[in-house]
């Protein structure tokens, strides 16, 4: 398969499994436990179905949206992941590329492979920064100081990965991070020479937005389990989420509310957003799937704070699903990620630009001028 034969995201996604090591690739396809969740989060999506209206004498379309504080052409972005550079060399700099071109968002992770500095510096693409609540409250406030250096639109708080969700695929195939070579990963590393070459020959793969923090300066050091167990405060509150809202001064999002009180009180405390998500299934295996819970949320909160659906979202009918249920926009990491792999820059720019696609023919099938012309009464309950 080539890359300008991928037409959807399973079409990426088996790119992405000719490309990669076995130990790379299922450490992004993967999920918690038994993966129900992560199955879970793209079936919910089938549960109803999108009632078009008719004759409605459209002939252009308008698929902007304000999302962050930033003016979307199309209301899908690119949620932050983390070690992109794993993935393919360019790492966060293709989605920065890919957001430019198509006038959409990214995010960038705080265990990314890519500096604040460098993205910063790199592109004027609307971007945002994920971050998480540290044991030492200065490593927070610096990197939130960074982010406003670097000129970053918006934060977003990370809530719901205080522990690593238990990833039994890391297990069987060995993955490790960095990547190490071991008996079980040995073949699939030698098999897939080109990944191995870049990885080997080309600059160091580091954790630079959190390896000054870390002793002995070099977050290759220190796989990721380590670094969420050993830095990562787990008894975080909602003070703890106020007082980073404070300190930023500008959009903020709070990413893995899942229930109704917690979307209340992302309200109260000032939030800009809330990212409805389950992290893709990697964390709390038989967690419910965010399109499942949507309505119960939009019903406490809507139109009070802006509400993204992320988790599981691979089409464009899944997008217009979840905004006539009145999410504002949706985000996704997979959908990209299969593509980064498979084919860099080009690979997350094809993979975006089909999608933004999709939702610019569906809206048009469904008979809708703007996002605000999608309505409950267009999606019907099986």
């Amino acid at each position: 398969m080539r890359l300008k034969n991928c037409y959807k995201t399973e079409d990426f996604r088996r790119l992405a499994k000719r490309r990669l090591p076995s130990p790379i690739f299922h450490y992004i396809d993967g999920g918690a436990d038994d993966e129900v969740t992560l199955r879970r989060n793209s079936e919910s999506f089938d549960t109803c179905d999108l009632v078009p209206n008719v004759l409605a004498g459209h002939d252009k379309i308008d698929m902007s949206v304000q999302v962050l504080g930033q003016r979307l052409s199309f209301p899908l972005f690119m949620s932050p992941t983390a070690m992109q550079r794993l993935f393919h060399h360019e790492g966060e700099r293709a989605l920065a590329n890919a957001a430019g071109k198509l006038g959409t968002m990214f995010g960038v992770s705080t265990i990314g492979t890519r500096s604040i500095e460098e993205l910063g510096a790199f592109t004027d693409a609307p971007k945002f920064f994920q971050i998480y609540v540290h044991h030492d409250p200065a490593m927070t406030v610096d990197l939130i100081n960074r982010c406003k250096a670097a000129k970053f639109d918006a934060l977003a708080l990370t809530v719901d990965a205080i522990v690593a969700g238990n990833r039994e695929r890391d297990y069987i195939t060995g993955m490790t991070t960095p990547p190490k070579l071991t008996p079980r990963s040995l073949l699939s590393f030698a098999v897939h020479q080109s990944w191995t070459l870049n990885y080997l020959l080309r600059e160091r793969f580091e954790l630079p937005n959190i390896s000054r923090y870390l002793e002995g300066g070099s977050a290759a050091h220190t796989s990721v389990l380590q670094y969420l167990d050993n830095h990562l405060k787990r008894s975080i509150d909602w003070d703890d989420a106020a007082g980073m809202i404070e300190e930023w001064g500008g959009p903020f999002a709070i990413k893995g509310v899942m229930s109704v009180d917690d979307a209340k009180r992302c309200v109260e405390i000032g939030a800009t957003a809330i990212i409805v998500s389950n992290h893709g299934g990697r964390q709390l295996d038989g967690s419910r799937a965010p399109f499942d819970q949507l309505d119960a949320i939009v019903d406490a909160v809507g139109g009070q704070i802006e509400i993204i659906l992320d988790s599981g979202v691979r089409r464009g009918t899944h997008v217009l699903k979840a905004l006539a249920k009145g999410a504002t926009a949706c985000s996704g990491g997979r959908l990209y990620l299969y593509a980064l792999a498979g084919g860099g820059s080009a690979g997350v720019e094809r993979a975006m630009t089909l999608l933004k696609a999709e939702i610019e023919r569906d809206m048009i099938l469904m008979g809708c001028r703007s996002l605000s012309d999608l309505k409950p009464s267009m999606v019907a309950s099986r």
